[in-house]
């Protein structure tokens, strides 16, 4: 009995995909039982690494999401549309579908859940979040006797890579991403990656498998890594830290101004203790790290992206699916592969976040700086965990502070008032410390 699958895309990560179903030795017995019936390109003479009979490719997609024969479809071709048109229509007509779209499901997985949920059809995106790294399917299922409390995550490689290279070689963003779009690492137009917006998207996924709700992609808070400096990156190292773009999750501790647990969700350069584990990862490697109880803390570690990984996380949904297939008569609902939940998360304002602050701020050498300083914060409610100038920069002093855990909205207002000061020249950099 064979399960025949529509595979839509045949780039980097579906050539690897094609590889994997079309070589099954060695591999588990059940790929043997996947085919691919048909599979969908954009130009279906172009010399391929992978051959196909005569026949499979075509350049009709809605045809492969609508053939009767085929169960399974695998959507590859990334972007919003015609992505999520064509998930959608592969619902409509009774198909399974496997994606590895962090971003169509990250903006329209209410929708798209819905539909699946009515049609009784599976969804799964293991390979949408964190490449060849099964976290997807764990959230699920190994850590469902869990209360998670928060995931926090480097799960984009491109800015990884590229913090890495600034840390070993002292050097400035701009000059490190022009080497990586060179050298591939990163992509003519960076914005999704350097600007946070690739991390919001996984960060999102994530939540919802977590905590259990659906999240309003629009409410995740993103910062990307344009305005961190070789500075920056130099006062972290002396004061024990390292800088990473940080996806994080976290579930509120309870407030009884909120009948319900709220989320913060949020992602941002971040100052690292060298201690924790996600200091240390480095390059183009992610890493997502799970706090719950009672297991306590766990971390998923591995490539990010690339041909290989993310084909096998798509290979794996596809075994997942074909096992239920396969094993149940009547195989849906699948309570630990399935996504029914309805509700949506409440999610806090970042004026609401409670976390500490790095700040470098240039000021006039001049007496009394740093006590005026000291007043101001404590004004507001913000305790100084250290203060340290630094030298000279420009003609004028740089100083170099770090908070302890203050509620952000104190902290801003803080800060202009601050700014308000004749003293204060410019304040270069604002980074939160996790």
């Amino acid at each position: 009995m064979a399960f025949k699958v529509g595979l839509l895309g045949l780039g980097t990560v579906g050539t690897g995909t094609a590889q994997i179903l079309l070589d099954p030795a060695g591999r588990h017995p059940l790929l043997k039982e996947l085919e691919i019936h048909r599979v969908g390109v954009r130009s279906p003479d172009k010399p391929r690494a992978v051959q196909f009979p005569e026949g499979v490719l075509t350049a009709d997609l809605e045809a492969i999401v609508s053939d009767r024969e085929i169960e399974i479809v695998v959507e590859l071709i990334g972007g919003l549309e015609p992505a999520r048109s064509l998930i959608l229509q592969a619902i409509a007509h009774g198909k399974h579908v496997v994606t590895a779209n962090k971003a169509v499901i990250a903006r329209h997985g209410a929708e798209i859940f819905t539909a699946a949920n009515e049609k009784g059809v599976y969804v799964m995106l293991e390979a949408s979040v964190g490449g060849g790294i099964p976290v997807i399917q764990p959230l699920k299922q190994s850590l469902g006797a869990n209360r998670i409390q928060s995931v926090t995550g480097i799960v984009n490689g491109t800015t990884n890579y590229i913090l890495t290279r600034m840390q070993r070689e002292g050097a400035d963003f701009g000059e490190v991403l022009a080497d990586a779009q060179t050298l591939g690492y990163a992509e003519a137009d960076p914005t999704a990656d350097v600007d946070g917006l690739d991390a919001a998207d996984k960060i999102a996924i994530l939540a919802s498998l977590a905590f259990g709700g659906r999240i309003d992609r629009d409410r995740v808070y993103a910062e990307g890594i344009r305005k961190v400096s070789a500075a920056d990156i130099s006062y972290a190292e002396k004061l024990g830290f390292t800088i990473k773009l940080l996806a994080i999750a976290k579930r509120e501790s309870q407030n009884p101004e909120h009948s319900e647990d709220r989320l913060q969700l949020r992602v941002h350069p971040t100052l690292v203790p060298k201690t924790h584990p996600l200091a240390s990862i480095d390059g183009v490697y992610n890493a997502i790290f799970i706090e719950g109880d009672p297991i306590g803390q766990v971390m998923f570690y591995g490539p990010g992206a690339g041909a290989g990984p993310t084909a096998s996380a798509v290979v794996a949904d596809l075994l997942n699916v074909a096992a239920v297939l396969k094993t149940e008569s009547e195989p849906i609902p699948h309570p630990l592969i399935g996504c029914s939940h309805q509700h949506y998360c409440s999610i806090a304002s970042m004026e609401e976040v409670v976390t500490r602050f790095y700040v470098r701020l240039l000021t006039e050498d001049q007496p009394g700086v740093i006590g005026q300083l000291g007043t101001c914060f404590g004004n507001h409610g913000v305790s100084l965990e250290s203060v340290v100038q630094t030298g000279m920069r420009d003609r004028l002093a740089e100083i170099v502070l770090v908070t302890h855990d203050v509620r952000e909205g104190n902290f801003n207002s803080a800060l202009a008032d601050i700014q308000t000061m004749s003293a204060i020249s410019t304040i270069p950099s604002l980074l939160r410390v996790l």
